[in-house]
Parts: C-alpha cells; structure tokens; sequence
C-alpha cells in the first residue's frame, strides 16, 4: 500500500479509536448515584438546564431550620423531555413553581440527585430520567425526605 493510501486509514482509525473513547466517557447510574439512598424532595425551581446528554434541574428546599438549600436533578435527554410534555416553559425559574422529585442521591452525599420522577404543579407525575441502568422506581425502598 501506497504511502497517500495509509493516511486516509490511519485518520478512519484514529477517528474511530476516538469515538469509542467518548462512548466509554458517559458515566452510568452507579457511577455517580445510589440506589441504596432514594429521596424525596419538594422545592420551588430556581434553574432549568434543557443540555445534551442530560438536563438539570435545580430547586431550593426549605430545612427544618427554615434556611434554603438548592439541590440539582439529573433529568433524561431535552427530546425525551420534550415528549412528556417537559420544556424551559413548562418548568419556569420565573414563577414560584414547586416540585416534589423522588429519585436518588448523590454518592457524594451533596445536594445532588438523579430524578426518576417528578410531580408538576399540576399534578402530573412525569418520568423524568433516562438513564437506562436507573432503577426502576424509588417508592420500593424508605425515602429520605427533605
């Protein structure tokens, strides 16, 4: 083979070594999130990030003491959302909308969590996350609530 022929092939390999590369980054569930900790939290939305490979929602809860926390949900893909009627309009900063998301917490035992589902102001229970190696529901397990 030609020297002006290996180079195309030499660029396609490359090309292809760093695809899989990338595939390999995405991290699943487990690798962020605990299945032995599901949760239930309610909190007015203060951020709503529609983003590829997933979205984020982030609401303030009240304490016991009555001080704010904000917490983040990892949400399912914006087409996904988009589908089940979630969009930017649907889940406002803007206006006091309140949540109650039940999922799962973070490892790191931040405020942090993946959303399996989220109840909307109008009462819908919508499943907001997408990743495939989640659990199925946190209702089988005692919830944190916060």
């Amino acid at each position: 083979m030609s020297t002006k022929k290996k180079w195309p092939c030499g660029f396609a390999v490359l090309g292809l070594l760093g695809a899989v590369g990338t595939a390999n980054a995405h991290h699943a569930f487990s690798a962020e999130f605990d299945a032995e900790k599901p949760i239930e939290v309610k909190g007015v939305i203060t951020k709503f990030e529609l983003v590829n490979p997933h979205s984020w929602l982030y609401i303030d809860v009240k304490q016991p003491d009555g001080s704010l926390a904000n917490w983040g949900f990892e949400f399912g893909a914006p087409f996904n959302l988009k589908e089940k009627g979630i969009t930017k309009k649907s889940l406002t900063a803007n206006t006091n909308t309140e949540v109650t998301i039940q999922g799962f917490r973070a490892k790191n035992g931040q405020n942090f969590g993946y959303a399996v589902t989220t109840v909307l102001p109008d009462g819908r229970s919508v499943k907001t996350g997408g990743a495939q190696d989640a659990p199925a529901a946190a209702d089988e397990k005692p919830k944190q609530s916060y």
